[in-house]
């Protein structure tokens, strides 16, 4: 694990919901991507006053979070990486309010982060037929770079969720790819993605399911490809990227009693199976209001 500064070296808008920045420099050359579609990594943001934002120092293979200076600190996936030229692109969901959508709006060539090297979470079965990838716009680059990464062999049904008509894209040339959008959520009404997951037919064969977007959303997708489908933890993936209003939940869970706060991160202390650990914190949180 490293941590280095990168500065912003070109700015595309990709829609009126999504911007494109790739970030370049001599600390990027080399940079050890692990070629996963959704490999994803910390960007530090400099706050008010500063240039640049102070780099963490490094535990292991992780960050010392105990170093982040001030709340700063981002998870995104990576959209592209060349690693010769040393340029690392992420795809920003640009949105009033929040430190990240804030910066990437504003966001100048010559701009300087913080970003670690990457981990990756996609992780199919051997011999892959088919697999399903379900995103709203967070994570709709991550998708579209793993359906790039694809095989031409695997069919792939992709189920993407924008606000409106303006932010669907050109979606990326497989050979055996059906798409189909979704128009809602993305915190501007109801999200239909877990509906959508629920109503897709299982093809015979091996298969994966992936899908991505707001947490509790995706709290519905999970439980279903677990609970009421049965699939063990390795033919699925069910990742939440963002929290609808984030500041409203925080300000809730703080609220809680402290005893119920323990409870819940001691749950995450245990060399139990993750996706036993996941079910029993998801209800509870859902059994809180959370």
């Amino acid at each position: 694990m490293r941590v280095m500064h990168a500065k912003v070296a070109q700015v595309v808008d990709l829609t009126p919901a999504l911007r494109r920045i790739v970030f370049g420099g001599p600390n990027l050359v080399g940079y050890p991507t692990s070629g996963v579609g959704d490999e994803y990594v910390r960007v530090l943001f400099p706050l008010p006053g500063e240039d640049r934002p102070p780099l963490p120092e490094v535990a292991g293979d992780d960050l010392d979070y105990s170093t982040v200076v001030g709340d700063r600190m981002r998870t995104y996936t990576i959209r592209d990486v060349d690693a010769e030229r040393g340029l690392v692109t992420v795809d920003f969901v640009v949105h009033d309010g929040g430190l990240a959508a804030s910066w990437a709006r504003d966001a100048a060539i010559g701009d300087v982060v913080g970003i670690n090297t990457p981990k990756p979470l996609y992780d199919p079965p051997e011999g892959l037929q088919w697999q399903v990838l379900a995103a709203d716009n967070a994570g709709l680059p991550a998708a579209f770079r793993i359906l790039e990464l694809t095989p031409e062999h695997v069919r792939t049904r992709l189920v993407l969720e924008v606000a409106e008509e303006s932010h669907k894209l050109d979606v990326p040339a497989h050979p055996l790819v059906e798409t189909t959008w979704v128009i809602g959520g993305n915190g501007h009404g109801p999200s239909c993605l877990d509906e959508a997951v629920r109503g897709l037919p299982r093809p015979e064969g091996t298969g994966y399911v992936w899908v991505a977007g707001e947490t509790k959303t995706l709290r519905g997708a999970r439980k279903h490809l677990r609970r009421e489908l049965g699939l063990p933890a390795s033919a699925y993936k069910a990742l939440g990227y963002w929290t609808a209003d984030a500041e409203r939940w925080r300000e809730r869970y703080a609220a809680l009693d402290e005893a119920v706060r323990d409870e819940l991160a001691a749950m995450w202390d245990s060399e139990r199976d993750p996706e036993e650990i996941a079910d029993e914190y998801e209800d509870r949180l859902d059994s809180l209001g959370l």
